[in-house]
């Protein structure tokens, strides 16, 4: 039953090539939004605290802070509406899912970067 799933994914899905991150890193997500018969493309830039699943299945999740109220948001990798990814930092941590980083605040909120 698996090998059905993964021929027909991989025949009929088109699959979408964006950059490798990880938990940690600040990332700009660039998605489309429709408003009636317009559309416009709107971005999202925040740190990833998670990346969820395999293959198409695959989601992750960007939190930033809009004022002082934190924002999350989880993302499918293969949304239809998702234009293209862009890392603008890597950051080091030791854990691949941050859910401590939604209770620190300040100077406490910051992760290293990996200047590699």
């Amino acid at each position: 039953m698996e090998s059905l799933i993964k021929f027909v994914q991989d025949e009929f899905v088109t699959k979408k090539e964006f950059p490798a991150f990880s938990a940690g890193d600040t990332i700009t997500v660039y998605y489309e939004i429709r408003e009636g018969e317009k559309t416009r493309t709107q971005f999202f830039k925040g740190v990833v605290i998670q990346v969820k699943g395999t293959g198409l299945t695959k989601t992750f999740t960007i939190r930033k802070m809009s004022g002082t109220v934190g924002v999350e948001r989880i993302f499918p990798i293969n949304l239809p509406t998702l234009q293209k990814i862009e890392v603008n930092k890597k950051g080091s941590v030791r854990r691949k899912r941050i859910y401590y980083f939604r209770g620190l605040t300040g100077k406490k909120a910051r992760i290293k970067e990996n200047k590699y």
